[in-house]
Parts: C-alpha cells; sequence; structure tokens
C-alpha cells in the first residue's frame, strides 16, 4: 500500500465524515446560535438551557436526513469493500 493510496483512503474518510455529520452539526450550531440570541436578549443565563432543543433539533434532522445519511454510508462503504482487492498490501 503506497503512501498516495493511503492519503487518498483518509482523504475519501474526511470527506464522508464531514458530508453526513454536515445537517446534525448545522442543526446543533443554529440551535445552539438561536438560544444565545434569546438568552442574551433577556438576560437569562442558564447553562442547560441549549441541551433539550438542541437534542430535539438532532433528532429531528435525524429523521429527516437519517436515510440520506444511511445511504451516503453505504455508498463509501460499497466503494470501499469494491476496491478493496485493487489494494496491495506488504508484509
Amino acid at each position: 500500500m503506497t503512501p498516495e493510496l493511503v492519503i487518498q483512503l483518509g482523504r475519501d474518510a474526511l470527506a464522508a465524515v464531514l458530508l453526513i455529520s454536515a445537517p446534525l452539526l448545522g442543526a446543533s450550531l443554529l440551535v445552539g446560535l438561536v438560544i444565545s440570541v434569546f438568552q442574551a436578549t433577556t438576560q437569562i443565563q442558564e447553562a442547560t438551557l441549549t441541551f433539550v432543543p438542541k437534542i430535539i433539533a438532532v433528532l429531528v434532522v435525524i429523521l429527516l436526513f437519517g436515510p440520506w445519511m444511511l445511504e451516503a454510508m453505504m455508498k463509501y462503504v460499497d466503494q470501499m469493500l469494491g476496491s478493496l482487492n485493487t489494494y496491495t498490501f506488504i508484509r
């Protein structure tokens, strides 16, 4: 296995992780920002106030984007396993 192949595999894995986690992270960031603005305007400084809305938002995003996320993961794994026979491992 050449160093270029290892770098390419790592790059593909990182791209897949970023693509799949982007909706979850985006929703959590957006809800956190809205809650922070709400806390700043009302001067409610409760640290635990953001947890429940973030959990609800992430669950809703999983329900909405779950099939797409699963399909993207399956496509990545299928691509990796499909090209497994082309890799040469040095012993």
